[in-house]
């Protein structure tokens, strides 16, 4: 194209301006051949002119489209220059403040002066795995690309990273390495990549300082050698220096610092172990205060020294080496504030000796005070024949001073730098490596010397590398799409790289001016004048003689050739060094041996036999000499090694810009841009890339974005490739200008704007077009429109005037009537209102009085409340008090008299006299009974005759009395005149009592009226009070209203709380599982890799052992017999070494040291228990024998007694009945006289006392019955004693007895036979009662004692042991303690988490030999009271042998009969033997397809049929080992098929069903509320398999997030292409030019990519899968929801990440995909899951893309909508917002700004990006099966043929 066609009106150009470097402007008219001038209008609407060179025809650079401005790789751009490289740059980094943009193969960064949220983990992990060209410009996509390179090529790699000082080279190598170290983390306890990290700090503080241009500069150059292993983990690194500025650490210019270090060490002067250095603050000391600020703003220099001392720490520095490295920076210190004095005329000079810096020089290195005064002022001149001393200067004094300095700190600067490869060298064999090559960019100041110059020659080099570099991929590119190779120019350095290194250069001619004994600065530089005057990169200024110039690539630049000698000799003066050599310190003593110094002495050390001889006579060494080759000569050869490293290696290049000279942060500064740009050879790149056919495009995407420009013939073509050819034929007429690729169609610089403009005019047309036409349109139809609305509103006007005025007429009658009616209505009111207040203050009043008078009732009445219960508490205290003090003192009473009476008792019960007269007295006892009933019978027969006579006496008394009567009766007659006057009294007395009724009823009528007046006022105040009631209720009800509210408000957000911690609790506990699974996959990784590294000769392994770790340290019910060979595992420990057996082993070696030390308790304690048990049967058994012996003969002499005394109380009662008889009879016949009255009377009281005496011997009767019945029922538990004690040591019996009753038991056994005669001492036998009563208590008393005193002891004895072993324990954890606070932070959590599992794991393992032990102690007392059980049947068949042999005959032939006869009980029987084979067929070997016709989760219904058999038959081994086998079984299987959805969803549907099974038929109340009468009956009758259930969960945990990795690895790389990039709705998205990034060598051939379809048919086939498996459906949706979440958030991510997707064409199309998501989880019935919700962050943001942005109501539109995104999330997608078309608007800066302003308020966390790797917690419900047992059918394709019905 000519320029007429490009230069046309409306075009935009950019012309130079002096302070913005480039300025845009606008064409206003057409350009054509021949005008001198181009005519423009500026950005600002002023017109101007710019000329036009005629015969250079230098026409003003055209601008690119804006629709390309802002874009992430500068090579996209349609025209390739300096001002749209800048402009490019500035708008990004302004604007949208994006600190990263590609340049071809470069990445840009500029500093942003400002901690940026764009480096945490999150954005790493977005990053890896990533193509480079996918996403925004990042140093991870470089550091990612090359990880990527070296792994698929396996070659090495190169991330070089130059740039002025103060553009953030440092920074920027600090991430690619931090991305290395997470991506390539070595997961060994080595930890190399925190090392690696480790040693920034340590360089910075010793290697940057703050400078004019920095605060943080870089004074050296290093290369970082990252090296990896085959599996791309960090193994290794090594660091290379270059050219450390060693001036700096005596001079500094103004507003700069020394280095970090020094300052560091001085603000920790302070410190109590650096008092020793003598140190103040760093304005006292000379070398630390030249540059003016010793402080850096923001900088906590002792806070950075702390991070420095814990770096060398970590990285294996000793704390002595520390404390020397800190000595000798110290003595610089000092070194620089000696005083020196001159002398004679200046010729000499001398030190003070009592200089207290030399002192403290001396000492801090320790070496001589004499000697180092002596030569730092005096040099040694050797010649041939004589030897001189000579006095310096005090110049010369000062130089060599400052030298020994550098060259101090020079030599610790090394010896660190090696120490450090030291800790991170690896003796593993390096696979392979990236570099990281941080150096100094292209430097010019006012004044350059020495240093500059080094810096720029290796400028030169790098930029050399780079140019070739470029070129070579450029002819790759072309090359590999076909297209013609044409040599490109591009500047060539090699002249100028000549010129400085090549023979006889500038440095060589230094190199032998520094030889030459009296060379100067200024010979040299004339040397350089003569010989390279004829130059083109040399000359030589105009207006000096000691300067020359050297044009580099980047600029010229101008050196002062003054200082350039010294600095290159280096020199030190040989005496000094000999001083430091002999040091007292050895490592400041090997700080300064040479390596030739070094030999010699490691020869000898090996040869020991011989003696070394020294001569007498020295070496003579030459004065002066160069201690060391010279620095430029070093400087030139490790510069070459590091370019052959380099060429041997990928690079990569990162370019660091400094925007500004200030340290602003997004400020742009486009001069210094500019000349950077220049310098770091970006504008270099894009030259090279215009040269050739820098756009590229696809023929797909080129179709997409052209074919408006293709003629509808055209687009009938199937052949893509065909259109594009003939379309580009038609258009370019030129065919240099373009060229068709294999795959790409390549542009020549500016064609691509060129077809841009032509698609422009196409829409501008098309637009005009729509726009004339929709115009026309609109307003014919606005007329219509106008016309219509004119004739009704006429309408309506005309009826609206006719109704006002018909309306006038009414209101005004209207307001008459309203006018009466509201004057009457007024003054109504306001007497109303008065009346309504009167009353009302009435009633508060007469209520206020009445309230008072209660208030004050109320108040008396609650106070006399108060007294009463007051007095009444205190006299009810005073009462227990005295009553508490009488009973102890009654209780000691007691106790001392029952004491005395006890041991007056025991003294006389030791007697044997006692005993014989206890008997004999007993024999008496019973025949003085015998006699005296002997005598009650005599007695009887007199008493008998004497009633006889006395009733014939009583009958003569009766006559006499009657005959009495009769006269008494007659002589009382004349009694009735005394009953007349008795009368009349009477008669007085009624008339008194009336006269008193009289009284009585006028007090009732008072009483009457007042109580009518006092009920009036009860009622007044009644309806008071229930008007205060009424107000009361109602002000409770509006306060009760709020208090809901409130509290329901309160209760929703509690409950919320509540859910979310529940949540977080359940996450944490899961991550929990998860960390184990992980932690239990790595252990037996490592355990594989043991068994393949050392094969042992006959080493076995059960295939049952492979998980018995898992099931030991983890589950408390599995005992340890399930335990694999641990023997075969330590030796392989042992032998293989603890760095191949990684972190996991030790926890296995804790474990088994702890199972060993319990094992070792436990037979101890069980031996002592055996002993224990021994000592206590021996004297029981015997004493057993004598009680059964003599309770056997005791027991027939009561039984004999205990009849005869039966048979005489039976007479006595028949007897005493027929006398009661007779003398009832007698009395009714008989009543005559007084005397039978009297006879009688006495007779009846003998009768009583003859009765009182008989009820005493019935209760002596009675308690003698007793007393043998218990001697029976001893006899019988006599036999029993020895099991019973037994028995009371395991306190898990289900017979509890207590010890004391077993004591009890026994003391009542030997005593019994004593205690029958004792009843018999005396009458009534309460004295030997009572006797042998306190004898049991006493004994009672005395064995609780000492077995409380025994239980003091032994827990006495725990509580000590308890104490020493938390003693030991504590000791432990502060070691482990101390150890965690040395290491990183990262180390720390993971270091904390493998002391949390030990610990658990401890726990558990005591927990579990806890059980262990109980349940031995269950079986064995089951096992003893079975052998009981058999005894007493034994015993019964032996009574009754055939009637009951003949009975279990029948028994047993009945329950064959019947065993026959029942149906299938829902029981399977095995083998012990047919185990392993059960869980081969139906675990291990098993597919899901084999059980895919029968009833879903078939396994588990047929593992817990086995389960119900062994709890039927009550075999607890079985269970045990069969519940094992199938944990580890399906262990087995999954870590098998690790990859495989379906087996893994199989197992966790089979898994879940078996734990429902053991809940269902648990026996569990709450289990059982949904099971029928049939399936309570298969419920579980023996075990408790509650822990057995926690461990199922604990696998169903490790189940389903297995599931989860397996689905979000098949999802994770279709989510992008299917969600964000595939085109669901065609034709809608805009495809942008691209640019070099898609070119990206690291991605894979034949990436394909992938629709939304097939994700939802992914989608199906998980969905199909879990329901045709049985999974339950709460597990399902929660697995959907997670997907969607990894879905939502990956997307989002890469959305954020990506500026090509955000576009308003992206958002519809995201907006699509996303609606068609929801279509399905709709279709699947999944809405109530949450899966949607978990897409709301990705729809607002798809939203955010559509919606409006330019005005406030935009802004506050986007807030309120975008409630799930982030503020920085929000900002960010506007700052990426790009049109696709010219017709849309970029976001403006003031419209993101507005954003940020309303979302101040908002509490969002610092977070870019979503942790797609977040697991929501899973929660499991109980779903119990309606399927019972016993109709489930086992297939023959199972093979379980085993497995019998039962």
């Amino acid at each position: 194209m000519s320029a007429v066609e490009l230069y046309t009106k409306y075009t935009r150009v950019w012309i130079p301006d002096p302070d913005e470097v480039w300025r845009s402007a606008e064409v206003i008219k057409d350009y054509k051949e021949g005008d001198k001038s181009l005519h423009l209008k500026l950005e600002d609407e002023t017109l101007s002119e710019y000329p036009i060179d005629l015969q250079g025809n230098e026409l003003p650079f055209l601008r690119n489209p804006d629709i390309l401005v802002g874009e992430n790789d500068l090579t996209a751009l349609s025209y390739l220059h300096e001002p749209a490289v800048l402009h490019n740059l500035k708008v990004r980094f302004i604007e949208s403040n994006h600190i990263y943009t590609y340049c071809g193969i470069v990445l840009v960064a500029i500093n942003p002066y400002e901690q940026l949220p764009i480096y945490g983990q999150d954005v790493i992990y977005a990053y890896s795995g990533q193509n480079m060209g996918d996403m925004d410009p990042h140093i991870f996509a470089v550091a990612e690309e090359a990880y990527k390179q070296m792994a698929r090529y396996e070659k090495n790699q190169s991330i070089i990273v130059s740039g002025e000082s103060g553009a953030g080279k440092t920074v920027s190598a600090k991430y690619a390495m931090r991305f290395f170290a997470t991506v390539g983390g070595s997961g060994s306890e080595t930890n190399i990549e925190t090392k690696v990290l480790a040693s920034s700090p340590i360089m910075e503080a010793i290697g940057n300082a703050k400078t004019t241009r920095n605060d943080n500069s870089s004074r050296f150059g290093k290369y970082i050698q990252l090296g990896f292993n085959k599996g791309y983990h960090i193994i290794g690194a090594r660091m290379r220096t270059y050219l450390l500025e060693k001036s700096r650490v005596v001079f500094q210019a103004e507003d700069e610092r020394n280095y970090h270090i020094f300052y560091q060490l001085c603000a920790s002067a302070s410190l109590p172990e650096f008092k020793d250095l003598g140190l103040t603050c760093a304005e006292d000391y000379f070398y630390t205060s030249q540059g003016g600020g010793t402080s850096i703003n923001g900088v906590d220099d002792a806070d950075d020294f702390e991070k420095t001392r814990h770096a060398f720490t970590l990285l294996g520095v000793k704390e002595s080496h520390q404390m020397t490295i800190f000595r000798i920076i110290a003595a610089i210190l000092h070194l620089g504030n000696l005083e020196i004095q001159a002398e004679r005329d200046g010729d000499a000079c001398s030190i003070l000796s009592k200089d207290d810096h030399l002192n403290s020089f001396c000492s801090l290195l320790g070496v001589e005070h004499s000697q180092m005064e002596h030569w730092l002022c005096h040099r040694k001149l050797v010649t041939r024949a004589e030897t001189y001393v000579k006095s310096m200067s005090m110049q010369q004094v000062v130089n060599a001073r400052n030298a020994l300095a550098k060259h101090i700190y020079a030599h610790l600067f090394s010896w660190i730098v090696q120490h450090i490869n030291k800790a991170l060298h690896t003796t593993v064999k390096q696979h392979s490596f990236i570099g990281v090559l941080d150096i100094y960019g292209f430097e010019t100041f006012e004044v350059n010397s020495f240093e500059q110059f080094c810096i720029n020659y290796a400028n030169e080099k790098l930029q050399q590398q780079f140019n070739l570099h470029v070129f070579k991929l450029e002819q790759e590119e072309y090359m590999k799409e076909g297209i013609p190779w044409t040599l490109i120019e591009f500047y060539d350095n090699q002249p100028c790289i000549d010129l400085i290194e090549a023979k006889l250069g500038i440095l060589d001619l230094l190199d032998e001016e520094c030889k030459v004994p009296k060379g100067t600065d200024q010979n040299w530089a004339q040397k350089l004048y003569d010989r390279y005057a004829n130059s083109q990169h040399f000359q030589k200024p105009r207006m000096s003689n000691t300067s020359f110039i050297v044009l580099h690539f980047a600029d010229k630049v101008e050196y002062e050739s003054e200082g350039f000698l010294e600095k290159n000799r280096d020199t030190v003066y040989e005496e000094q060094i000999n001083i430091l050599k002999a040091s007292k310190d050895q490592m400041v003593a090997d700080l300064f041996q040479d390596e030739k110094d070094v030999a010699p002495t490691t020869s000898v050390r090996k040869r020991a036999s011989k003696i070394s001889v020294r001569s007498a006579t020295p070496h003579i060494k030459a004065a002066n000499k160069e201690h060391k080759k010279t620095v430029g000569h070093q400087f030139r050869n490790s510069l070459h090694l590091l370019m052959e490293t380099l060429n041997a290696t990928t690079p990569h290049y990162v370019r660091c810009i400094k925007p500004n000279d200030e340290k602003l942060s997004f400020k742009f500064d486009s001069k210094r841009v500019v000349q950077q740009l220049r310098a770091c050879g970006v504008l270099e790149t894009v030259r090279i890339s215009a040269a050739g056919f820098p756009s590229r495009w696809s023929y797909h995407d080129f179709f997409n974005r052209y074919r408006v420009l293709m003629k509808k013939r055209d687009l009938c073509n199937s052949d893509k490739k065909q259109i594009c050819h003939t379309l580009l034929e038609d258009l370019i007429k030129d065919p240099d200008e373009f060229h068709f690729g294999y795959t790409k169609i390549f542009f020549r610089a500016g064609q691509v704007a060129y077809l841009e403009k032509l698609r422009a005019d196409k829409f501008r047309a098309a637009t005009i077009m729509i726009q004339k036409t929709v115009r026309g349109w609109l307003q014919w139809v606005k007329y219509k429109k106008l016309r219509q609305a004119t004739i009704i509103i006429q309408r309506y006007v005309r009826g609206h005037l006719a109704r006002r005025l018909a309306e006038h007429l009414r209101r005004t009658r209207a307001a008459i009537i309203f006018q009466k009616q509201y004057r009457m209505l007024r003054i109504l009111r306001a007497y109303q209102r008065v009346r309504s207040a009167a009353i009302t203050i009435q009633a508060f009043a007469r209520g206020m009085i009445v309230r008072r008078i209660y208030h004050k009732i109320l108040m008396e009445h609650k106070a006399i409340i108060l007294q009463k219960y007051t007095r009444g508490w205190l006299a009810r205290t005073q009462f227990r008090r005295v009553r508490a003090a009488t009973i102890v003192l009654q209780c000691y009473y007691r106790r001392m008299k029952a004491r005395q009476q006890l041991k007056a008792l025991k003294i006389e019960a030791r007697s044997a006299q006692h005993l014989k007269k206890l008997n004999v007295g007993m024999a008496n006892k019973v025949v003085q009974l015998q006699r005296k009933i002997d005598d009650q019978n005599k007695e009887y027969k007199l008493l008998h005759e004497q009633l006889s006579t006395l009733t014939s006496a009583h009958s003569a008394e009766v006559e006499k009395l009657k005959k009495e009567l009769l006269r008494y009766q007659q002589s009382h007659q004349g009694d009735g005149n005394q009953l007349v006057s008795l009368q009349e009294e009477m008669e007085h007395l009624r008339q008194q009592l009336e006269k008193a009724h009289g009284e009585r009823k006028v007090v009732e009528d008072s009483y009457i009226k007042e109580k009518d007046l006092l009920r009036k006022r009860i009622s007044d105040l009644e309806e008071e009070n229930a008007f205060l009631k009424r107000e009361k209720e109602d002000l409770e009800s509006s306060i009760l209203c709020k208090s809901e509210d409130d509290f329901a408000q309160n209760t929703a957000e509690e409950s919320i709380q509540m859910k979310k911690e529940l949540e977080e609790e359940r996450s944490r506990y899961q991550n929990l599982v998860k960390e184990y699974s992980r932690l239990e996959q790595r252990y037996d990784n490592l355990r594989d890799e043991i068994t393949i590294i050392k094969q042992a000769p006959g080493h076995r392994r059960n295939p049952s052992n492979q998980s018995s770790l898992e099931s030991e340290s983890n589950y408390p019910s599995i005992s340890p017999s399930e335990i694999g060979d641990t023997e075969d595992v330590m030796p392989q420990v042992e032998e293989v070494g603890v760095e191949e057996a990684a972190m996991d082993m030790t926890l296995f070696l804790k474990l088994q040291k702890r199972v060993r030390e319990l094992e070792q308790e436990r037979k101890k304690l069980q031996t002592q228990l055996e002993k224990k048990e021994e000592e206590s049967k021996k004297p029981q058994v015997t004493e057993v024998k004598t009680e059964v012996t003599s309770e056997h003969e005791d027991f027939a002499y009561n039984s004999l007694k205990r009849q005869e005394l039966e048979s005489e109380n039976k007479k006595l009662k028949n007897e005493l009945n027929e006398l009661r008889k007779a003398i009832a009879d007698k009395a009714t016949q008989s009543n005559s006289s007084s005397d039978t009255q009297d006879s009688y009377n006495l007779l009846l009281n003998q009768l009583k006392l003859a009765n009182e005496e008989l009820e005493v011997r019935k209760e002596e009767v009675l308690i003698l019955r007793t007393q043998i019945m218990k001697a029976a029922q001893q006899k019988e538990m006599g036999k029993n004693v020895e099991s019973i004690t037994d028995d009371t040591r395991w306190p898990n019996s289900d017979k509890h007895i207590d010890q004391e009753d077993a004591i009890e038991a026994c003391q009542m056994c030997k005593t019994n036979h004593i205690t029958e005669d004792w009843g018999y001492l005396n009458e009534d036998g309460e004295l030997g009662l009572a006797y042998q009563g306190l004898k049991q208590v006493a004994r009672l008393l005395e064995a609780q004692l000492q077995n409380q005193k025994r239980e003091y002891e032994e827990e006495l004895e725990a509580l000590k042991n308890q104490m020493d072993t938390m003693k030991e324990e504590m000791e432990k954890q502060q070691d482990s303690f101390l150890e965690t606070l040395q290491l990183s932070a990262e180390v720390q959590v993971e270091f904390g988490l493998q002391q949390e599992i030990t610990r658990l794991t401890n726990e558990n393992l005591d927990l579990k030999e806890l059980l262990e032990k109980l349940e031995k102690n269950e079986k064995k007392l089951k096992k003893e009271l079975k052998i009981y059980m058999k005894k007493v049947q034994d015993f019964q068949a032996f009574q009754t042998v055939v009637p009951a042999e003949a009975r279990q005959r029948e028994c047993h032939m009945q329950v064959a009969v019947q065993r026959k006869e029942k149906n299938f009980q829902g029981m399977l029987e095995y083998y012990k033997e047919d185990e392993p084979l059960l869980i081969q067929n139906l675990i291990t070997d098993l597919k899901p397809q084999a059980v895919s016709a029968t009833v879903p989760c078939l396994p588990a219904y047929i593992l817990y049929m086995c389960i119900r058999h062994a709890d039927y038959i009550n075999d607890d081994q079985k269970v045990h080992s069969l519940l094992t086998s199938t944990i580890n079984g399906i262990k087995k299987v999954l870590k098998k098929h690790s990859h495989d959805f379906e087996m893994t969803s199989f197992w966790l549907a089979n898994t879940r069903r078996l734990l429902h099974c053991l809940k269902q038929y648990s026996g569990d109340a709450g289990f059982m509320t949904q099971n029928t009468p049939k399936q309570n009956e298969h419920c579980l009758k023996n075990f408790d398999l509650t822990e057995y259930r926690q461990v199922l969960d604990h696998l169903s945990i490790q189940i389903y997030q297995q599931l989860i990795k397996i689905a979000e690895g098949i999802l994770h790389h279709m989510i992008v292409s299917a969600v964000l990039e595939n085109e669901s709705i065609q034709g809608l998205s805009g495809v942008k030019p691209m640019g070099y990034r898609n070119r990206s060598s690291s991605m894979a051939e034949g990436d394909t990519s992938y629709s939304l379809d097939e994700i939802i048919r992914q989608l199906n086939t998980f969905h199909t899968i879990m329901c045709d498996q049985g999974l339950d459906p709460e597990i399902v949706q929660q697995v959907f929801k997670q997907l969607f979440y990894m879905i939502n958030a990956v997307a989002l991510n890469n959305l954020l990440l990506r500026k090509d997707v955000c576009s308003w064409s992206t958002g519809m199309q995201l907006r699509f995909n996303i609606s068609q998501l929801e279509e399905w989880l709709r279709a699947k019935n999944l809405q109530e899951s949450g899966a949607a919700q978990t897409l709301e962050p990705l729809i607002q943001a798809a939203q955010l893309l559509q919606l409006k942005k330019k005005t406030s109501e935009d802004a506050e539109a986007i807030c309120s909508l975008c409630t799930s995104l982030t503020t920085q999330q929000i900002v960010k997608i506007l700052n990426l917002y790009t049109p696709v078309n010219e017709f849309e608007e970029r976001v403006t800066v003031a419209f993101i700004r507005d954003i940020q302003m309303h979302l101040q308020e908002r509490n969002d966390p610092p977070q870019l990006l979503l942790d797609f790797k977040h697991m929501f917690p899973v929660l499991f419900p109980f779903n119990p099966s309606s399927i019972t047992m016993d109709s489930i059918d086992l297939p023959a394709s199972l093979n379980l043929e085993f497995l019998n019905k039962v």
